[in-house]
């Protein structure tokens, strides 16, 4: 990947959590944006995010985000300046859930062993 996409990217990733978070703060308290993947013509973007909640609020987070794809891709063309905007695609990033999850079976790992057990050698 470019450096260019790398900083298209971050700048993306930045300005939509910024948009959210001002302009939509009630609807998008629960949403992280996680990551932004433009494809190397500028024309298409994922958008990964997160949501504090379960599946039942990641699904109404994506609803929303879809929903107000337009305006929010209307919104960031407004504050980034760029040969083409790309059109915005909304993916729910389970990466987060997934590492809670590896944490929770380690802390349950870590109670079930004595504190007298030693690890094989």
């Amino acid at each position: 990947m470019s450096q260019r996409n790398i900083r298209v990217n971050e700048l993306l990733k930045r300005e939509i959590s910024g948009i959210l978070h001002t302009r939509y703060q009630e609807e998008s308290v629960r949403i992280t944006i996680t990551e932004v993947n433009v494809a190397p013509d500028h024309r298409r973007a994922e958008v990964f995010f997160t949501v504090i909640g379960d599946k039942t609020d990641a699904r109404r987070a994506l609803s929303w985000l879809q929903k107000n794809k337009k305006e929010i891709r209307h919104y960031v063309g407004r504050n980034i300046v760029l040969k083409y905007l790309p059109h915005l695609r909304f993916q729910y990033d389970p990466s987060i859930e997934r590492g809670n999850d590896l944490l929770r079976l380690m802390d349950e790992i870590a109670e079930t062993e004595e504190p007298g057990d030693k690890p094989p050698e």
